[in-house]
């Protein structure tokens, strides 16, 4: 796999986890995934999808897309933090309860797959 493969995979892989973050913050709260108008997911998703690229454009993510040191906390960071301002400057709720468990599950699931993909990089000596 190329970089570039590498840095598209990777990119949809953050993506896919914001969007089964917000589907599942809506679904816990019997929000449904779409709301009463059929954007409600992507109202929800928007602002941590925003934080997320702006993250990648921070950390030059396409040039370590799976280092979770150099990318994966920079993306998570940028992704909590744009995420909640962008949030209250719509006018969604930003409970510090929110952001706690919003800051741990996208830890989890940004940093988290990054993690699991270098020991195995590492284990298959991909890795240095």
């Amino acid at each position: 796999m190329n970089l570039r493969q590498a840095a598209l995979g990777a990119a949809a892989l953050d993506a896919g986890a914001i969007v089964v973050f917000a589907a599942i913050g809506r679904a816990s709260h019997e929000e449904g995934i779409l709301g009463e108008n059929g954007w409600g997911l992507l109202e929800t998703v928007s602002p941590f999808l925003t934080g997320a690229a702006l993250g990648w454009l921070i950390a030059r993510a396409w040039r370590r897309p799976c280092d979770w040191r150099r990318t994966g906390l920079i993306v998570w960071a940028s992704t909590l933090v744009g995420g909640m301002v962008l949030r209250a400057v719509y006018g969604q709720g930003v409970q510090v309860s929110f952001v706690i468990v919003a800051g741990t599950v996208l830890a989890a699931f940004l940093v988290g797959w990054r993690v699991v993909s270098g020991a195995i990089a590492t284990r298959r000596g991909l890795k240095g």
